[in-house]
């Protein structure tokens, strides 16, 4: 799972890096700001979804990968 933030989104309410402070932290203007590559370490997932289910302006987004290949 990777996690995004639409910059031109975000309002710097802060529920990311409040939530989720492996994932997001403030950046200078106190906007959310993706911590690392975006890659949500194994055990965050559940914080990725809640920060994500939590941001008034739905400026976060989760590119989620099943792991599951197509077997036929």
């Amino acid at each position: 799972m990777n996690v995004h933030i639409d910059s031109g989104l975000c309002q710097g309410h802060g529920r990311c890096y409040t939530l989720a402070p492996a994932l997001f932290e403030e950046d200078d203007e106190g906007y959310g700001h993706v911590v690392g590559d975006g890659a949500v370490p194994p055990g965050e997932e559940r914080a990725a979804r809640l920060a994500a289910s939590n941001c008034p302006e739905r400026a976060i987004g989760l590119d989620e990968e099943t792991g599951r290949g197509d077997v036929t």
